[in-house]
């Protein structure tokens, strides 16, 4: 499978699963922005210009530098999820790309 196709899949399992849960929950909301951020990163890796990876990056550092502005734990769930969801994307459009 290529890169947009798992992505592509990813918004598939993730709408059905977001479709599937009724209540308000974590879990949901973390799905919703799944499915944004994944949207996301296909609607930028459609323009050449765009370099995807430092993209995504700079928005993990941002997100990064918003989480440890927060006082709360509870204020930083929501962005520590959405870090975690770019570090899983991250990791599907540029491990071919990273050196270890």
């Amino acid at each position: 499978m290529t890169v947009d196709q798992i992505l592509l899949q990813e918004i598939k399992d993730s709408e059905l699963s977001f479709s599937r849960t009724y209540e308000e929950s974590v879990y949901k909301r973390d799905l919703k922005k799944r499915i944004e951020l994944i949207n996301w990163v296909l609607q930028n890796r459609k323009n050449p210009n765009v370099e995807i990876c430092s993209l995504i990056e700079c928005k993990m550092n941002a997100i990064i530098d918003e989480i440890n502005k927060k006082d709360s734990i509870i204020e930083q769930d929501a962005l520590d999820s959405e870090l975690r969801i770019l570090d899983w994307i991250l990791y599907q459009v540029c491990s071919n790309k990273i050196k270890y």
